[in-house]
């Protein structure tokens, strides 16, 4: 089997000498790796680095290219040149392909054999090296070809047909779960990077739970990578979120009778739904990558992830390099996954501190941290602006300051709000317009929703002369351990 293999890639190589513009079609379906014999993949080499500086692909100036570490000798050289072209190259090059990919899969199960003879080992660790040793081995594999304009055209007017049978809506991707934002955007689409960026404290976990409830409520599974909190607490938000009852009442259990019924109600439902979680604080690019390709073999139906957030993520080798290269990685990273399965992702991303030193702070595409590569990468990026927030803290600092000159009397006017502006600001859209989005937000209940929507009933301020609130665990009831 080797002889013919080595057969194989002379006749390849002879092919190249006999017709030099056919490397560049090589090229694009096989690396001088993927040669089983060392001269062989020198040869190559040097007939890629002859065809780069545009001299001929020839018995002599492919000699002058052997050096101590890429040793050329004439009888290889001889060889090929007596090797008879083949017509036909592509089953040729194909064979070198797959034998290629037997080696190192070879090779890979033997690197998992040696991973877990080591006691001392950290599982994880091997877990993720591995699962990055079998995504490079799939991943730089993949051939693409031309689609030419035809194919292309006719794919277009389809979808235009597809779009025009739904009634001109303009929802074409996920419902974001706020109408005016939908009108900009048309939905998240299949294979669109979505970055959603803010200050700490400004509500973008809210904000990625409300857009996720929304895509349960449309009958699609959604998977939240949380890097930040427990799932506990992100199950707290949502149910606050979906019930009207208060998060602070909710974390302490102190509910009223009758919003204990709709808490269960909720939870049965939420229950029910494809809504996974993981909470690993050391995700990796490709980790990520393979729990989501088993998870989706498993529920195809799922049709949104979320990483919160970004930065937190980890970079191939799980660290150790250089930050803006790991994010770059990273967020190209998520833009393929996002192709390749076809679904939006949503990734959570902090913003600089520089910011809050502007007389208008409102974020711009420069406040994103490593903001080349994730700008770059994403298809809409929407930052979330509370300028309560702002007004808030200056105030405390206002009456701090005074209260530590000796003022005496000094009161903070301004209260925080059950219900606040916010905006929702589209900084970049590959597809459409940018610009602002107003929505409200409820502070009680973790939520973001339409400004023409109302506040929910307060049953909070109910009477309590009718309805008995219970205090944390009475009556037996068990809560998440936050």
């Amino acid at each position: 089997m080797m002889e013919i293999l080595m057969q194989f890639e002379r006749s390849v190589l002879s092919s190249i000498l006999f017709s030099p513009d056919k490397i560049d079609e090589i090229s694009e379906i096989i690396s001088a790796d993927d040669f089983s014999y060392e001269p062989h993949k020198n040869i190559f080499l040097a007939m890629q680095e002859l065809r780069r500086t545009d001299l001929p692909i020839d018995e002599e100036f492919i000699f002058k290219l052997s050096t101590k570490a890429r040793p050329i000798s004439e009888e290889e050289i001889l060889n090929i040149a007596n090797t008879s072209p083949i017509g036909d190259i592509n089953a040729y090059v194909n064979e070198i392909r797959n034998a290629s990919i037997k080696r190192r899969l070879n090779s890979f199960a033997l690197k998992i054999q040696e991973s877990t003879e080591d006691e001392s080992a950290d599982i994880e660790k091997i877990i993720g090296y591995l699962q990055s040793e079998l995504y490079s081995i799939t991943d730089t594999q993949k051939t693409h070809d031309f689609r030419d304009a035809l194919d292309v055209s006719t794919a277009t007017l389809e979808y235009i047909k597809a779009m025009k049978e739904r009634g001109n809506s303009y929802l074409i991707g996920l419902d974001t779960g706020f109408h005016e934002l939908n009108k900009m955007t048309a939905g998240f689409n299949e294979g669109d990077l979505i970055i959603i960026a803010a200050r700490p404290s400004m509500g973008k976990t809210t904000l990625a739970l409300n857009m996720t409830q929304k895509a349960l409520d449309s009958g699609k599974g959604a998977v939240f990578f949380s890097l930040e909190m427990p799932p506990e607490q992100l199950m707290l938000r949502m149910l606050s979120a979906k019930t009207s009852i208060a998060f602070q009442n909710l974390r302490v259990g102190r509910l009223l009778e009758e919003e204990w019924s709709r808490l269960t109600y909720a939870s049965s439902v939420i229950s029910q739904a494809p809504l996974f979680f993981d909470d690993n604080t050391s995700l990796t690019i490709h980790q990520l990558r393979a729990k989501l390709l088993r998870i989706k073999t498993k529920h195809p139906e799922i049709g949104l992830a979320v990483i919160d957030y970004l930065q937190l993520m980890s970079g191939v080798r799980g660290g150790g390099g250089n930050r803006h290269q790991e994010v770059g990685e990273i967020s190209r990273g998520l833009k393929t996954i996002a192709r390749e399965l076809k679904i939006p992702i949503i990734a959570l991303s902090q913003l600089n501190r520089s910011l809050e030193s502007r007389n208008d702070r409102r974020p711009m595409l420069s406040d994103l941290r490593e903001s080349g590569s994730i700008e770059q990468d994403a298809d809409v990026i929407l930052f979330v602006y509370r300028d309560e927030i702002y007004r808030l803290r200056d105030e405390r600092e206002k009456a701090e300051e005074a209260r530590k000159k000796g003022e005496k009397g000094v009161t903070v006017s301004i209260q925080e709000k059950s219900e606040e502006e916010a905006e929702i600001i589209i900084g970049k859209q590959r597809n459409g317009p940018t610009g602002m989005v107003k929505v409200a937000f409820h502070n009680r209940y973790m939520r973001f929703v339409d400004m023409e929507r109302k506040m929910e009933i307060n049953y909070e301020d109910a009477s309590e002369a009718t309805q008995t609130r219970l205090e944390p665990n009475e009556g037996g009831i068990d809560m998440p351990n936050i």
